[in-house]
């Protein structure tokens, strides 16, 4: 299994992840229910099934772009779910730097299948080959501070746990899961539990070993929160002199985390304020694939 970069996603099987995914998005492009698969899934590939199904071919996967390779797990499951007999040789593991022109897989089977799996594997590597790369250039802003970006929960429906991956290989750290795995009182949670205080002891109360992260939106509510014995708190849109003026009430006295409309060229400036974390959307939300092509060689 192939191991991730970060503790909450390194808890996540990822090959069956890896497996569940490459199976419905295959079963999405050939037409049939992931849980009725045929025993030859390119035979439902009407222009694949056009070709020579006996002849074996050869065929590379090359990147047009500089970036950070990501899915070695998703491009295997894919050809194995095609063809037992088709071979996915990854020339890199997850996580390293790839140059424009490279080749960075090189697939065996016969034509058909190859055809049937090229744009499922490289919707998969162009997704999450882009999601590390956009990580790493975020983790890099921040190398001369002592802050960590967090990805959100800000991902496509049904892809998270693989995205979350790709932001941890790219070097950034992965926020809770979902609304499973960690408490965070939001906006809407302190409305309706009547305010910061009241939300903090409620909860401390029915749950007193849990930590818990609480959102504030001004640094009177920041100030409630640290009375409150708040140990994580997430600055909502706080302005720059805001969050400078946070950490300096803080004062060590809890972990603070800034939110909402961090750009990569924010980023430093907010880090240098002297925050712990900061939580950015953008890893998953505005992806930029990373330009990928499969061509036939022999």
């Amino acid at each position: 299994m192939i191991q991730s970069r970060s503790k909450m996603a390194g808890r996540i099987d990822i090959a069956k992840v890896a497996e569940r995914d490459a199976k419905r998005a295959l079963a999405e492009d050939l037409g049939f229910d992931p849980q009725d698969w045929p025993e030859d899934p390119s035979a439902c590939d009407l222009s694949g099934s056009l070709l020579d199904g006996n002849a074996k071919v050869m065929a590379e996967v090359i990147t047009r772009e500089d970036g950070v390779f990501c899915g070695s797990e998703w491009a295997l499951a894919v050809c194995r779910l095609v063809s037992r007999s088709m071979k996915c040789r990854l020339v890199h593991q997850d996580g390293a730097h790839i140059e424009a022109g490279e080749v960075i897989a090189e697939l065996r089977g016969t034509a058909g299948e190859l055809v049937t799996v090229e744009r499922t594997l490289l919707n998969f590597l162009q997704l999450l080959c882009g999601i590390a790369t956009r990580a790493r250039a975020y983790s890099d802003a921040l190398k001369h501070t002592g802050a960590q970006v967090f990805d959100t929960r800000k991902t496509l429906p049904g892809l998270r746990e693989a995205q979350k991956y790709a932001v941890s290989c790219g070097g950034c750290a992965n926020h809770r899961m979902g609304l499973f795995d960690a408490y965070l009182l939001k906006e809407n949670h302190l409305i309706a539990l009547g305010g910061v205080q009241n939300a903090l002891r409620k909860l401390s109360s029915r749950f007193p070993e849990q930590q818990v992260q609480v959102e504030v939106e001004s640094l009177a509510e920041l100030e409630a929160a640290l009375q409150a014995g708040a140990q994580l708190i997430m600055l909502d849109n706080f302005s720059l002199e805001e969050t400078e003026e946070a950490v300096r009430l803080t004062a060590g006295r809890a972990e603070l985390e800034s939110s909402g409309d961090v750009t990569l060229e924010s980023l430093a400036e907010l880090a240098e304020t002297g925050v712990n974390r900061i939580s950015v959307g953008d890893l998953t939300k505005r992806v930029e694939p990373l330009d990928l092509s499969m061509r036939f060689v022999g």
